[in-house]
């Protein structure tokens, strides 16, 4: 990525000039944030919104993060950086990258989900189903020998 931008740049430069190249870069780091600081409030808002009505908002915060790669793009230098950055701006890039991000952990490994303390497993594929690991506690530790919660405070188990 570093060669291309600095192609990219001898290129523009070329072109326009040292100081039209310079103010361009500047340019679009300055619309790049105001554009991010709009889309990232309405964000912001969708995740309070889904937390009000008693949800979790996945989606508003897979949003969130890619919002903040955009931004991290954006603001550094260079015509490429700048490129992926207000690609990732397009909420339906972000649409898509997070279908391509889901598809690809439900096929690679057992995906738990938990929604109001009931879990959703996905099935190992074909080809993993050898493989498959052995059950593990979900907190390290486990109960005690005698049964008893490792949650104990005064010597009775907190219920």
């Amino acid at each position: 990525m570093p060669l291309g931008e600095i192609a990219i740049f001898i290129k523009v430069g070329s072109l326009i000039g040292l100081w039209p190249t310079l103010a361009s870069i500047v340019a679009t780091a300055i619309l790049g944030v105001a554009l991010l600081r709009r889309q990232g409030l309405a964000t912001l808002a969708k995740a309070q919104q889904s937390l009000d009505q008693g949800g979790i908002p996945l989606d508003a915060m897979f949003h969130g993060i890619l919002l903040l790669i955009a931004g991290a793009l954006l603001l550094t230098p260079g015509f490429l950086t700048d490129a992926l950055g207000f690609l990732l701006l397009v909420p339906a890039v972000r649409l898509w990258a997070g279908r391509r991000a889901w598809n690809m952990v439900k096929s690679s490994r057992e995906v738990q989900v938990t929604i109001d303390g009931t879990w959703e497993r996905t099935a190992h594929p074909p080809e993993r189903e050898a493989r498959q690991r052995p059950a593990r506690p979900a907190i390290e530790g486990g109960a005690g020998e005698d049964g008893s919660s490792p949650w104990r405070t005064n010597g009775k188990d907190n219920q």
